[in-house]
């Protein structure tokens, strides 16, 4: 008892510069360092930043004038201007051609993933525009579609007359069509490549199993390799549906700032705000559309989760039939 006594009281208390100078204390003092500044920059550049532009939202303010408390009327002008909310239903036209783009990448990924003659080169050539910066690409695309040049000639060496063609960029029922197709080319390279890396990494055993059980190729995409490769795919859904929602590029550079009624979300957002300089609607705009992205993310999660339960199901039970029948081929290889 005594004993215990005396080493209690003989106890050094905490040196905080010699604990810093030990080992523990300096990984410690990493770890916290290497937590503290990146955590500092998202507040300060992310966290700060959005919560101001919230608070803006309820301001009638622009860059000079001094703000005036408005409430949620920012936010029902965004659906009660004709601009705003033509701008938001333009994201539809993007949205079928992010949909395009996925079933063209997933179908590329599918056929390049196997031994294809010059498979490595078409996957570089294709993923290639992904590469190139969107401003080049609206320049590339405005040259494209300028009556009587590059479109236009192909489509007269093929032999349509060139009276008969229509504007592509002034049309009004087909220039949208003309800027969807610019975000296809540039990014569905990028969804063929992530497809790709999840397609190669589906165990090769599933389909020899899934082929003694008779299942066609229809049959093993569906059952075994979109299963496989639901996580990339919804990834790439939510990246698609998300740029549809902002994109910006393509009428801002090739229209010079979305004329002819190609005017998207965020050109309308970045006109509002920088041209108008009406700060407090362009912010209940982002808010808007960040609601949106949430509630078109997670409907997505939901859909693909009530989807993908019944293939869940019915490979477990697939699994159950193939362990029976490799069973089987055991026993007669070891008769």
């Amino acid at each position: 008892m005594t004993t215990t006594k005396a080493a209690a009281k003989t106890k050094k208390p905490f040196n905080l510069l010699e604990w810093a100078k030990s080992r523990k204390g300096q990984q410690a003092i990493i770890i916290v360092l290497f937590t503290i500044i990146p955590l500092t920059l998202l507040f300060v550049f992310t966290y700060y930043p959005f919560a101001e532009m919230f608070k803006f939202s309820f301001y009638d303010m622009s860059y000079t004038r001094v703000k005036k408390y408005v409430g949620f009327e920012n936010y029902l002008k965004v659906f009660k201007r004709d601009d705003c909310f033509r701008a938001l239903w333009l994201s539809l036209y993007y949205m079928a051609g992010a949909a395009i783009q996925l079933v063209l990448a997933l179908y590329l990924a599918t056929v390049l993933s196997f031994k294809v003659k010059g498979g490595s080169f078409f996957k570089g050539f294709m993923f290639f525009p992904y590469l190139i910066n969107g401003i080049a690409i609206g320049f590339i695309f405005k040259f494209f579609y300028t009556r009587g040049f590059v479109l236009d000639t192909v489509l007269q060496w093929i032999g349509f007359d060139l009276e008969n063609l229509p504007y592509w960029l002034k049309d009004t029922s087909i220039n949208n069509w003309s800027l969807v197709f610019t975000s296809v080319w540039k990014y569905f390279g990028q969804n063929m490549v992530l497809f790709i890396g999840a397609i190669m990494s589906v165990d090769s055993e599933l389909y020899e199993a899934a082929m003694l059980d008779g299942a066609n190729r229809w049959q093993q995409f569906k059952y075994i390799m979109l299963p496989s490769i639901k996580t990339i795919f919804m990834l790439n859904l939510i990246m698609s549906i998300t740029g549809s929602l902002s994109a910006f590029e393509p009428p801002y550079v090739v229209l010079s700032g979305g004329a002819n009624g190609t005017a998207t979300y965020f050109v309308k957002m970045n006109e509002i705000a920088h041209t108008s300089q009406k700060v407090g609607l362009a912010s209940a705009m982002a808010i808007v559309l960040l609601i949106i992205i949430f509630a078109a993310t997670i409907a997505q999660k939901l859909f693909f989760k009530y989807v993908f339960k019944d293939a869940t199901d019915e490979d477990k039970g697939a699994a159950a039939r193939r362990e029976k029948k490799l069973a089987k081929l055991r026993a007669k290889g070891a008769k």
